[in-house]
């Protein structure tokens, strides 16, 4: 049902008032006055009632019973297969003999509008590694330094600050157990990424999790000499993800998605420092705390607790 706002009945006032009309007996008049409405309303909903019970009081379709220039079916078949062999919209009205209008609103009633929708969607791979530390998901976000409160918050968007530099959050999640380790950067580069996955690895280390691979992107900081030295310091492999593929590295994606929302957004900071300050609350409110739909309602410190093996120490 799909009654305009001002609408004065609902189902449920129809059914009231077919009820206080056919079964009490009240008069039309006194009915329509009490509910706001004309007596050839009332009429008109009683008559539906008496025609077709319950059933004929929800509103009914606007669609025509006949439409006579309606395209016949074998006809949008036939363009349906063209545009499925990716012809383009005049290409097909020259060939069918149709407005390019006509071929162009059957398309789009077909869904067939875009050409990305001609091809059947990637199927979502999942996966979870078995151990922690056999893969580390690492990515960086870039953030604006505050100068004010932003239009995240206000919905000001006149009311600019700028050249006031930006900030990098650098994070890195265990796949098995979802633990996270982060850090806030002025910069995104080769010394800064390689000083945070040595940090990365000894945190996990204190834990008695051995970084076995980490996963990364292909920005210049992951494959950067300092990196790498790192990485061949402790004999860890480096996955790149495909170019433009970030789903690849899903895992790190979605925390940054988390930590957006639930920390850098989550209240108006005054300062790029007060901000900065809540950052390591936060991480360790989201290990120890936070429940993660993912691990079955778990907190990401208890997976990592049952999950850790003796060839982890």
């Amino acid at each position: 049902m799909n009654s305009h706002k001002n609408a004065r009945l609902g189902l449920a006032g129809r059914v009231c008032l077919v009820a206080r009309v056919v079964e009490a007996g009240e008069p039309v008049a006194g009915v329509a006055a009490t509910m706001g409405v004309s007596r050839r309303t009332v009429y008109k909903w009683v008559a539906r009632y008496r025609g077709g019970g319950l059933a004929a009081l929800p509103d009914r379709s606007s669609r025509p019973h006949h439409m006579p220039r309606q395209l016949p079916r074998w006809r949008v078949q036939h363009i349906e297969r063209l545009r499925r062999k990716r012809w383009t919209s005049p290409r097909i009205a020259r060939l069918v003999g149709l407005p390019l209008s006509t071929v162009v609103v059957t398309l789009r009633r077909l869904g067939l509008n875009r050409l990305a929708r001609l091809t059947a969607p990637r199927p979502i791979l999942r996966y979870e590694r078995e151990r922690p530390g056999e893969l580390v998901h690492i990515d960086t976000k870039k953030l604006g330094r505050i100068g004010t409160i932003g239009h995240r918050i206000t919905g000001n968007r006149r009311r600019t600050i700028r050249r006031v530099g930006w900030e990098h959050v650098y994070v890195a999640v265990d796949d098995a157990s979802r633990v996270v380790y982060s850090e806030l950067h002025p910069r995104e580069d080769g010394p800064t990424a390689a000083g945070f996955v040595a940090r990365t690895v000894a945190w996990l280390g204190r834990r008695r999790v051995r970084v076995e691979a980490v996963m990364t992107d292909n920005a210049f900081a992951w494959t950067a000499g300092a990196t790498q030295a790192v990485l061949a310091a402790g004999g860890i492999r480096h996955l790149r993800i495909r170019p433009y593929t970030p789903r690849t590295n899903g895992k790190a994606e979605r925390f940054i998605q988390t930590v957006m929302r639930e920390w850098a957004y989550a209240r108006p900071y005054r300062t790029s420092a007060a901000r900065a300050a809540a950052l390591a609350p936060f991480v360790r409110y989201y290990n120890t705390e936070r429940p993660h739909w993912g691990l079955g309602l778990q907190t990401p410190l208890q997976r990592l607790r049952e999950r850790k093996q003796p060839l982890c120490q």
